[in-house]
């Protein structure tokens, strides 16, 4: 099942004036949520898990002043609430871009070569996730049946 394509968009400048006073636990909670059912379901790699053990990740949604801050610890994705927490490595991108990644329209190198997608940190650790993103069959996300064997497994 195919996802409907993604158009280039920014959200309004009020989205992220609100976004910036809203708690941002909940976005590092979701995130993790999804990143553990797609490793349960098999969509990455375990030796990819393996290098990512014990970094710590951010994950910034720019046109919505929104942040999802996590670490990989023993094969487990976990928020940190911690304000202090240093990232090892900082994604930033717009909602459109971030979908349009998901949808498999543009893929990672696209986005950073157009900038609209911006990687902050360790470089080594920037490369072993952007090979994890191309090996995850994005619009096999959107197949129920994955879901559900990731959540009965």
């Amino acid at each position: 099942m195919a996802l409907p394509a993604v158009p280039s968009f920014r959200l309004p400048g009020l989205v992220a004036t609100v976004g910036a006073y809203l708690p941002q636990w909940p976005h590092s909670v979701g995130l993790c949520v999804g990143l553990n059912l797609a490793a349960r379901a098999g969509l990455l790699s375990g030796h990819s898990l393996a290098a990512l053990e014990g970094r710590c990740f951010q994950v910034v949604m720019e046109d919505a002043a929104a942040r999802a801050t996590f670490a990989c610890r023993g094969g487990v994705f976990r928020p940190v609430y911690s304000a202090h927490a240093r990232p090892d490595l900082v994604f930033r991108a717009t909602l459109s871009a971030y979908l349009r990644l998901i949808a498999g329209q543009e893929d990672p190198d696209t986005l950073f070569f157009r900038r609209e997608l911006l990687l902050e940190g360790d470089t080594e650790l920037a490369l072993e996730v952007k090979n994890m993103l191309d090996s995850v069959d994005w619009p096999g996300l959107a197949t129920l049946g994955r879901w559900r064997s990731a959540l009965t497994g």
